[in-house]
């Protein structure tokens, strides 16, 4: 979340970026309203504790010396101001409450290098990595193949679980483990990330913390009678590892790589992707997440994009990489970069990854700060995350990509050592 004094002091600055956004700004109206009644509250509660002080003392000498008829009107006085003094505080608890919930709805404001506009169609090309497969054949989809190869069982899965959910058997369940480990080995063996295994449940601070709360509330899926939810993404436990923590600045960048099923309600995606494998209740990711510094946070984007690319070029799929204009950023997000890989089942780029950094936007929600090596203050932390990658839109890449005339699948050279070659 933004910090009320900024907030205050660079409002017009706050409702430039989230206009940009294609947000409405009349929430920043009433902030301002709410905030300069504070101010009167705070100022007129401390004015008559100020009053009540001295007249304490003035009323404890007038009884002292037995004029109990001049003490008299004093402390009727009092009275009506203790009556007064309550009344302002329950009504600065009340402002403070509803500043709270103004504050924790702003989104972070988009860095200056996002580009303006409205949606996805605005978003910005910015690399192109490989050249799309050229096939002798009309390929497939991956829903095509799974259900010809008996590797996607989307209609038991239905009746287990219904819709948007996806029961995979043999290879593909075995493609899927491969890739997973793959993912994993990748990024701690080669680009020094610490592997976590988190709980798959966390309570409502937690949700908070990293922006899902209380905003995307209808997007999870929430324990009955338990303050527990499950997680979104590994994101959101990773990323809560250190809250309400103050860390070294000789520990940053803090690196952490988890693998987790993901579980998400899909709310407003009515009609969207409902074939296949794209948009699931349930899927399994492996996460990227960082801790670092404010000067190293955008350098540290650069880098947590590479190692989330690196994933598709060694599986030596066509991708490209896009950056977010300001109407598709995600809530907590300053920038963003998408990494979209090719489906030629589907002639289209779908988004495999997504990799952003939030400032110190979730770090302020949630605690997190480091200690600077010269410096006794702490300061927050900038945190960010990127997915390395989406597991199951990886395999449906691959499904679709390595497939051959014959309908068989193939698969690229680096998941051989994970199990045989060829269906």
């Amino acid at each position: 979340m933004l910090e009320l004094r900024f907030i205050r002091e660079n409002i017009d600055l706050v409702k430039t970026k989230t206009a940009k956004r294609g947000l409405a700004t009349e929430i920043l109206d009433r902030f301002m309203e709410v905030d300069a009644r504070r101010l009167v509250v705070i100022n007129e509660g401390e004015s008559l504790k100020n009053r009540r002080n001295t007249v304490s003392k003035e009323i404890a000498a007038l009884k002292k010396s037995g004029d109990n008829d001049g003490a008299a009107p004093l402390i009727e006085e009092m009275k009506e101001a203790g009556s007064r003094i309550k009344e302002l505080d329950d009504e600065l608890l009340g402002i403070q409450e509803e500043l709270e919930s103004i504050i924790m709805s702003i989104p972070n404001l988009c860095d200056d290098s996002v580009p303006e506009g409205q949606d996805e169609e605005d978003n910005i090309e910015v690399k192109l990595w490989g050249e799309k497969p050229q096939f002798t054949f009309t390929p497939k989809s991956h829903w095509q193949l799974g259900a010809d190869l008996n590797i996607i069982d989307f209609e038991r899965a239905a009746k287990l679980s219904g819709a948007r959910f996806a029961l995979l058997r043999g290879f593909g369940a075995r493609l899927e483990r491969a890739l997973i480990n793959f993912m994993l080995d990748l990024q701690t063996e080669k680009h020094g990330y610490e592997e976590i295994l988190p709980p798959f449940l966390v309570n409502t601070p937690t949700m908070t913390s990293t922006g899902q709360l209380p905003k995307f509330e209808e997007d999870l899926f929430k324990i009955k009678d338990w303050d527990l939810y499950l997680i979104p993404t590994a994101e959101v436990p990773v990323t809560n590892i250190h809250r309400d923590e103050t860390l070294m600045e000789s520990e940053l960048p803090i690196k952490y790589t988890a693998f987790t099923p993901c579980f998400r309600s899909e709310a407003g995606s009515y009609g969207r992707d409902t074939r296949g494998l794209i948009r699931q209740h349930q899927f399994n990711k492996v996460e990227l997440v960082k801790f670092t510094t404010p000067e190293t946070s955008f350098a540290e984007l650069e880098t947590l994009l590479a190692d989330a690319e690196a994933v598709l070029q060694l599986l030596g799929l066509h991708y490209r990489v896009v950056t977010l204009c300001s109407g598709d950023l995600g809530f907590s997000a300053t920038k963003t970069y998408d990494i979209e890989v090719w489906l030629p089942g589907q002639e289209a780029y779908r988004e495999i990854s997504s990799c952003s950094n939030f400032l110190d936007f979730q770090a302020r929600r949630g605690g997190i700060r480091y200690r600077p090596e010269k410096e006794k203050k702490s300061k927050l932390v900038h945190t960010l995350n990127g997915s390395g990658l989406a597991v199951g839109r990886t395999l449906l890449a691959i499904m679709e990509n390595y497939q051959q005339e014959d309908g068989s699948i193939t698969i690229p050279d680096v998941l051989k050592p994970y199990f045989e070659n060829r269906l």
